[in-house]
């Protein structure tokens, strides 16, 4: 069979690309080892780790503030079972729903793992070991990421675990220990936090989130601390051993002195590596880096005519929706078009609650710069609308550019911070400087506000709530 395009690996990226190129009347194929579509993202992380993040935070709710809201409740207890059962049926209707899409595009789905014979043939390999190959002019690359570890740490995936097995535990732990103060390590934490568990989490850096602006990890560990979390920041793990059911982690602080913790779960989440293992990537001369993410140019073009890479393999924030606008960008490509895509413009999210986002520059980026800026805040506890919800952490935070205004960042933690952050990439993507937000009208009562507030405040100390 003779495709234009074959896509190797069925993530947002991966099925975002096929989908394109189906609508741009490229015959399309799409290769994936596992059964089921739609990568981590859909199988094992955004989508399972949300549908858990929304059970745990109604519980949360009903044991903290229902009884503040007039809602008296008796005898309240998590059916982890349920919680765990409806996460599964979130992520197969999730997965049926890409395999509508496959179908409604006249994409060929092949299940198996892909591998180069040469830059036109992709050999496909079942499970059971039978082989099929297929003729392609253009090959795009979207294999993603796996969870990373530390050398000295043996993943049992029973009490020593990552998010993939983290997303499927068969009781609630009574003390999880989380490696990483990233974004995963926390959304999951909090996960567990709400509903029941103790959480401590180690860190290397001497903030949570390192990637995103300095002012929303102290305002998130603040908000975390008061949920009940535990942190231990400027700390190395040294060793992770397991004794029947119980975890020891053992770690030095900043000062050299040895903290050991207990308990019957450790976390790892020190962030993902790519995964390009059995795509023989060597026959057809494809280069990766140090840290095994494929090389590309400013097309993702590999330097192997048709072929391609995007999302977690190359280079970037392994996010789900940077791989989606590369998937779109590479299919334009093929086709002919000129696209485009602002990576500063890719926004960064964290679902813990309150949630926190963040597009544009941050303000650390900005000092190292030596770019002249100028900065706003407002705090949720100054909005009506998050007063009424008892939504009260947080803040929205906007950098703008010193002489002409133009924002330059908009970092926010809060209520529905992921959804809000749309409204700051908009404002950018059309180079809008704090002023025209200022002049905006925002409905009221709503959390939006507090993006004006915020850019009133940037022009000139004009905030009218606070």
């Amino acid at each position: 069979m003779q495709y234009d395009v074959t896509v190797i690996g069925s993530g947002p990226g991966g099925y975002v690309a096929a989908i394109r190129c189906a609508q741009l009347g490229l015959k399309t194929a799409l290769v994936e080892k596992y059964n089921s579509l739609g990568g981590t993202c859909l199988n094992v992380g955004c989508i399972p780790s949300k549908a858990l993040l929304d059970s745990s935070e109604h519980y949360h709710n009903a044991a903290h503030t229902f009884k503040e809201h007039g809602i008296d409740l008796e005898n309240l207890k998590v059916n982890f079972g349920q919680m765990i059962g409806r996460k599964q049926e979130v992520v197969k209707q999730t997965v049926q729903g890409i395999d509508f899409l496959m179908k409604k595009n006249k994409i060929d789905v092949k299940t198996g793992v892909g591998s180069f014979v040469d830059k036109n043939t992709i050999k496909i390999t079942g499970e059971d070991g039978k082989e099929e190959q297929i003729n392609t002019k253009n090959t795009i690359i979207a294999t993603g990421s796996k969870p990373g570890s530390l050398p000295f740490i043996k993943i049992d995936k029973e009490r020593i675990i990552t998010s993939t097995e983290a997303l499927e535990l068969k009781d609630i732990p009574k003390h999880l220990i989380v490696i990483g103060g990233g974004v995963i390590g926390l959304e999951l934490g909090s996960v567990y936090n709400r509903i029941g568990a103790e959480v401590t989490v180690v860190e290397y850096m001497d903030r949570l989130i390192p990637g995103m602006d300095s002012t929303m990890g102290k305002d998130l560990q603040r908000v975390l601390k008061k949920q009940g979390f535990k942190f231990n920041l400027s700390t190395k793990v040294t060793s992770v051993e397991r004794k029947g059911d119980e975890v020891i982690v053992k770690a030095e602080d900043k000062k050299g002195n040895e903290v050991e913790i207990n308990g019957d779960y450790c976390l790892v989440s020190v962030g993902r590596v790519p995964y390009t293992k059995g795509l023989g990537l060597e026959n057809i001369g494809v280069k990766t880096d140090k840290a095994g993410r494929i090389e590309v140019d400013e097309h993702l073009s590999t330097g192997v005519e048709g072929v391609y890479a995007i999302g977690d393999v190359i280079k970037g924030a392994m996010l789900a929706h940077k791989a989606e606008e590369e998937g779109v960008f590479v299919a334009e490509t093929i086709a002919g078009q000129k696209p485009h895509i602002n990576y500063l413009l890719i926004p960064g999210v964290v679902y813990t609650w309150p949630e926190v986002a963040g597009v544009g520059y941050t303000e650390e980026q900005l000092k190292e710069q030596g770019r002249e800026y100028k900065t706003g805040s407002f705090p949720f506890k100054a909005s009506g609308r998050a007063r009424a919800s008892m939504d009260l952490d947080g803040q929205v935070k906007v950098l703008a550019d010193k002489k002409t205004d133009e924002i330059l960042g908009v970092h926010m933690i809060g209520p529905r911070a992921a959804d809000m952050i749309a409204e700051a990439v908009v404002a950018m993507e059309y180079r809008a400087s704090a002023e025209d937000i200022s002049r905006m009208s925002h409905a009221h009562p709503t959390f939006t506000e507090a993006i004006k507030e915020a850019c009133l405040a940037a022009t000139g100390d004009r905030a009218l709530h606070i």
